[in-house]
């Protein structure tokens, strides 16, 4: 579907990221700040996808590249 742009460091620090900004969502109940948490959706998707649109619109990729 997408290429694979993002390498395994950077998808491990995107999906740990990802968890710990979706558990403040949900650590904080109260705090008006709460619902901007919700953008660890991106990074968390964006790991476990292992592609990044950013990275296609800048041509960056953190992948290994395969001798073929």
């Amino acid at each position: 579907m997408f290429a694979k742009n993002v390498g395994s460091i950077d998808r491990v620090l995107r999906i740990v990221a990802g968890l710990v900004l979706l558990s403040l969502f949900f650590i904080y109940p109260d705090a008006s700040w709460r619902y901007l948490a919700l953008i660890g959706i991106v990074p968390l998707a964006t790991g476990l996808l292992s592609t990044c649109p950013l990275y296609s619109i800048l041509g960056i990729s953190t992948c290994p590249v395969t001798k073929a």
